[in-house]
């Protein structure tokens, strides 16, 4: 220090240092710089310590995924997360969400983080308490004189309901559902057909395929992240170990 200050602050004898009026006359401010330098301390370590990950996505995870969740917390116990089930696109950039697991036909918004998982697909679904009684059609031409429910929300593209209506009479569609798990509850129980992600049917055996993929509904399938959640190390480490295997649990 007295080197850097260019003053003797301290007189040395055999019995040890002894401050000089220089070391008087800067102790108070250098004592102001001690608590200065403990604070930026305790903040620094404030802000870098893990902080709730919250992550929005449409309808609850699997226990595939949830497995994932586990491992990762597992190897990273102070990381904790927060699920926003919400069908609501939520925007990432004012920070209503960290993450967001997405079904999107359009480009994300660049401004975001994006990992592309797989393409989402659909397929024509039944019960078989529904073929027992009507039998399923086996293709998408073979849909007359089918019963089928159908899923509506205003805060999501209607691409699914779209695709179906063009394709049926109205009295053909005996029911509509805000709700995506309401409508395959409806499936399952019989009350007719309808169109279930691929995903999610894999891990229903009380769903049965009808027909082959469904193209024209085809979306991506994305894992969105803010920039300014992106600059945080747990998140970074989340997406970079969660991504892979998510895609992993997709049948080809």
């Amino acid at each position: 220090m007295e080197a850097e200050v260019g003053l003797k602050l301290f007189d040395r004898d055999t019995r040890g240092f002894k401050p000089t009026d220089f070391a008087k006359g800067l102790l108070d401010l250098a004592e102001e710089m001690e608590r200065v330098a403990e604070k930026f301390e305790q903040k620094y370590k404030e802000l870098s310590r893990p902080r709730t990950i919250r992550i929005t996505a449409p309808g609850s995870f699997s226990e595939q995924v949830m497995d994932i969740f586990s491992e990762f917390s597992a190897k990273n116990p102070d990381v904790d997360f927060e699920f926003i089930h919400s069908i609501k696109v939520l925007d990432l950039a004012s920070g209503e969400a960290d993450i967001a697991i997405r079904l999107t036909k359009d480009e994300p918004d660049q401004e975001l983080i994006c990992r592309r998982i797989r393409a989402a697909k659909w397929a024509m679904f039944g019960s078989k308490s529904y073929a027992d009684k009507f039998g399923l059609p086996n293709s998408e031409t073979d849909l007359k004189g089918h019963h089928f429910v159908t899923f509506q929300n205003a805060n999501v593209p209607d691409y699914l309901h779209k695709w179906l209506v063009e394709r049926v009479a109205p009295e053909q569609v005996v029911a509509s559902y805000q709700d995506t798990d309401l409508m395959k509850a409806a499936i399952r129980s019989g009350q007719g057909l309808g169109l279930v992600n691929l995903r999610v049917a894999q891990h229903d055996n009380s769903l049965i395929r009808c027909f082959g993929d469904i193209e024209e509904v085809t979306r991506q399938h994305l894992l969105l992240i803010s920039p300014e959640a992106y600059r945080r190390s747990e998140v970074k480490a989340f997406a970079k170990f969660f991504a892979p295997r998510y895609a992993a649990t997709f049948k080809e």
